[in-house]
């Protein structure tokens, strides 16, 4: 039987992208479930195999607008006690990091745009150690506090906390190692015009920045995660 991979949307246009190939090329059948879908509060986040989730524009803190975000901390919890295969990025990751008992804020400022990371010890002798010297996409304004028992993995100047793993189970990444080649980053750009003038770049600006860019990128974000699977067996 193909081992399970969940993919957990909070916006439709925030996808698994270019991670897809590497998670099925691991042997597992991809499912995907958007946080809107009405029987989300019935949602089983332990029993998947692998649990992926993906970014969106809300913060952990929103919970008052988004009635599912208690709901799928709440499952999140019951996985990362297991110690199950999980994966956050961007919002997933602010999920673990709240679900590891961290607190979760607005950051000093937005960052948006290709950035490369700093990696600490930990992090040039796990998977991430791929992304070094790689730009790879950012596009945030929230952070978090480390979790208690967490390894940091990178950092960029204006977010000490960019990365992070929980034993060799559980990755969360603020930055979007996914995207460099889906189209569907027209529908990041019009949902985001205001951050964008807020950061000071231009659409224009980082659609050519992704055109020249992202390819790279993207290959050594999947180069990543095709070796963070491997580590699981």
């Amino acid at each position: 039987m193909p081992k399970r991979a969940l993919i957990v949307r909070h916006v439709p246009y925030e996808g698994i992208a270019g991670f897809r190939d590497p998670i099925e090329s691991a042997g597992y059948q991809i499912e995907r479930l958007d946080v809107a879908n009405p029987d989300f509060h019935e949602a089983d986040l332990v029993s998947p195999d692998l649990v992926i989730l993906m970014g969106g524009p809300m913060g952990v803190y929103d919970d008052h607008r988004y009635p599912w975000i208690a709901h799928e901390i709440e499952r999140l919890r019951a996985r990362l006690m297991l110690d199950r295969p999980t994966i956050g990025v961007c919002l997933g990751a602010q999920m673990i990091a709240a679900a590891l008992g961290a607190r979760v804020y607005r950051g000093a400022a937005k960052e948006i745009g290709f950035h490369r990371l700093t990696l600490n010890a930990d992090g040039l002798a796990s998977p991430l150690a791929h992304l070094a010297d790689q730009p790879v996409l950012q596009w945030h304004g929230d952070t978090f506090d480390l979790p208690a028992g967490a390894a940091l993995l990178a950092s960029t100047p204006q977010y000490p906390h960019q990365a992070f793993r929980c034993g060799r189970r559980v990755l969360a990444l603020q930055c979007h190692a996914e995207m460099g080649l889906d189209p569907r980053i027209e529908a990041w750009i019009d949902q985001s015009h205001d951050s964008l003038a807020e950061v000071g770049i231009e659409p224009e600006t980082l659609r050519a920045q992704y055109a020249a860019i992202g390819p790279a990128a993207v290959e050594a974000g999947q180069k990543m995660i095709r070796q963070w699977l491997c580590s699981l067996d």
